[in-house]
């Protein structure tokens, strides 16, 4: 049997966190000794707000190398870049021929992300999700990893495929794979460091909001020690009226490899003084091989440009195969 192929990617709008690495990156490193796992830089997606082009570029290089630095091994793992290919574009464009535009409009991240642009919201913003099924589908993958955030939009793309494959296939010969969803482990949602009510995201507009994995040692003790607690003395897990506590000990549990029940016991009667400093300290352990890597890639042109390549020419064998059958399906000549 095949072995299972699983699909993910993040964009690269910025510097790779905590949050992108424990709650994504993390999981691929284990996924890909039992499945054949295609990651990718989402660049067209990276274009539906304002950018610069010259920050684009090098980002894409930069997410590269950290998926290598955090564990990906390109001999594992298919990593490309989304722009290189241009059946992203071409099988999204099928796609916005047949699905009704009210699938769309209830989108719910669209709804959010609209509001904050008001009036420079693009048609891009609104079909990002079309693109997102493109992405998935074009590589037949059997399981997607999702979140909380991601949920909808998988189901949109398996409504895709199955609409496709109603119209232009028959049960016998689907044209598409209808993937499944992959529920990670829980345990892996970290917050921002300015609010523990919100996830760690690479738009706030706050640094301080965010552990990126290039901090140097000194900005990483910095921000911990400026993040958000409370005036209690002794730290607890799960306190609802606690949020910032609950954040910090769930990321001190996971970097230091402890168990849940060792974390609480050892910091039960601690105050914030004594724990930021063990919190800091455990993260620049927990990050220096990470940034080690991540330097010695990005020092290394050839061999990035290397891995992109072959990267590009495993997804393309991959891509052009699953768009010509949907072309063929769909009544175009070849």
């Amino acid at each position: 049997m095949a072995t299972p192929r699983v699909l993910s990617g993040i964009q690269p709008t910025g510097n790779i966190h905590l949050g992108n690495y424990l709650g994504a990156i993390r999981n691929w490193v284990d996924l890909q000794d039992k499945y054949d796992c295609f990651l990718f830089m989402a660049d067209l997606h990276a274009i539906t707000v304002p950018y610069e082009p010259k920050q684009l570029k090098d980002n894409v290089r930069k997410v590269a190398a950290t998926y290598i630095a955090c564990g990906i091994d390109p001999q594992k793992s298919t990593i490309f870049v989304q722009s290189q290919l241009s059946a992203h574009s071409e099988l999204a464009w099928l796609f916005n021929c047949i699905t009704p535009l009210n699938w769309l409009e209830r989108m719910i991240q669209f709804k959010e992300k609209a509001v904050k642009q008001g009036e420079n919201v693009s048609v891009g913003l609104q079909g990002y999700p079309i693109l997102q099924a493109a992405d998935i589908l074009l590589y037949e993958p059997d399981l997607v990893p999702v979140g909380e955030d991601q949920k909808q939009h998988l189901e949109l793309t398996r409504d895709i495929a199955a609409r496709l494959n109603f119209q232009f296939g028959n049960e016998e010969n689907p044209v598409l794979k209808v993937p499944e969803p992959m529920i990670l482990k829980a345990g892996a949602r970290v917050m921002s460091l300015t609010d523990g009510t919100k996830k760690m995201s690479k738009s706030d507009p706050s640094e301080l909001s965010r552990i990126d994995l290039t901090d140097p040692p000194e900005l990483l003790r910095k921000k911990v020690k400026k993040c958000k607690s409370d005036p209690h003395r002794g730290l607890e897990f799960d306190n609802p009226e606690r949020p910032e506590c609950n954040n910090l000990l769930n990321l001190y549990m996971i970097l230091s490899g402890q168990e849940k029940e060792a974390v609480a016991q050892e910091c039960a009667d601690m105050g914030w003084g004594q724990f930021k400093p063990l919190l800091a300290d455990t993260l620049v352990e927990a990050l220096a091989p990470i940034q080690a890597k991540y330097a010695e890639v990005m020092e290394d042109s050839a061999y990035l440009d290397s891995v992109l390549a072959e990267g590009r020419e495993k997804a393309n064998a991959v891509a052009g195969t699953t768009l010509a059958n949907v072309k063929t399906a769909m009544g175009f000549t070849l």
